[in-house]
């Protein structure tokens, strides 16, 4: 039959090197050697009856047919990957494994994982503390949560809630510092946090739109913005604090955010899994009850002056 398939590996042989443009990478990648994928892909070329790859010197190209048939190669090893996973998810009987910023997962998840357990035995939850990308049709990721501008286009997206600073200061600091204005006496902690960046809130803006000076520079820096958490609580100085996390050391007295005015700028911390997977009976276990956790932050927000920071 003239459109019977060649064989899997040979097709998949095919689509490594075309991703690579190289025999020796995508044999690395196959756990194969360079020979065997060399005899994989001869054999489809003479199942097609022409060439594929135009062997170079140190180097190959994709021939016309090549073109031809890469991209549909690299779509269906995906879809075939995503109906696998599917499939293997119906039993149910593997962790859910969720990543999250190490910030977030160390603030507001970790916090709360004894309660998700003990409401769902069931389900065996594992985090990922990492912002690197992951792609959530391939990887062994099943939800991504996220701190974006932006909605991810190709995958179930929900916005979570969207993220704000204020001043957060230990009620030691919070006794004396009665008002913004005695802000200047205190050490203010800064943070180079992304999600603070797009666009920038920092000290200068909640203090223009105060109606106050800018700080004076200097000031401890973190790189972390639950570093800088943990730095007000220890009462070593005031920080613009995340609400996502600082919630909790909110709830526990720990921290004090005694000012109104509190910035956003574009940051919505967001839900994502493939789509289609959202109705996954464990990952709409933990959509549902991340949702409701949510929905018990909104009192936070209670008398609260917003004023949006845009680029």
């Amino acid at each position: 039959m003239p459109d019977r398939l060649p064989p899997l590996t040979a097709l998949r042989a095919f689509d490594a090197a075309a991703r690579h443009m190289s025999f020796a990478k995508a044999a690395a990648e196959l756990n194969v050697t360079p020979a065997a994928l060399s005899f994989q892909i001869k054999s489809l070329e003479e199942h097609l009856g022409q060439p594929l790859f135009n062997r170079l010197n140190r180097a190959v190209s994709l021939t016309e047919a090549g073109r031809t048939l890469a991209p549909g190669a690299a779509d269906g090893f995906a879809a075939l990957t995503r109906a696998w996973r599917a499939a293997r998810n119906l039993h149910n009987n593997h962790p859910l494994i969720v990543t999250a910023g190490p910030a977030f997962t160390a603030k507001w998840l970790a916090a709360r994982l004894y309660d998700f357990a003990r409401a769902n035995p069931e389900i065996e939850l594992r985090f990922s503390a990492s912002i690197t990308y992951v792609d959530l049709t391939r990887d062994e990721v099943d939800v991504a949560l996220r701190f974006t501008s932006h909605p991810s286009p190709g995958l179930f997206c929900h916005t979570l809630f969207r993220e704000w600073m204020t001043p957060m200061m230990s009620p030691e600091i919070a006794a004396r510092c009665t008002s913004p204005e005695m802000l200047v006496n205190e050490i203010l902690l800064h943070q180079d946090d992304i999600v603070l960046t797009n666009p920038d809130i920092g000290w200068a803006q909640w203090m223009h739109h105060q109606g106050l000076h800018a700080p004076a520079p200097g000031g401890p820096r973190f790189s972390q913005s639950d570093h800088a958490i943990d730095a007000a609580i220890s009462g070593a100085g005031v920080v613009l604090g995340r609400i996502s996390l600082a919630q909790h050391a909110l709830r526990s007295g720990q921290l004090v955010a005694p000012f109104p005015l509190a910035l956003q700028n574009q940051t919505e911390c967001r839900f994502l899994c493939a789509k289609g997977q959202e109705t996954r009976p464990d990952i709409k276990t933990f959509f549902d009850w991340i949702k409701t956790e949510v929905a018990a932050m909104e009192h936070l927000a209670e008398g609260r002056h917003f004023v949006e920071i845009r680029p």
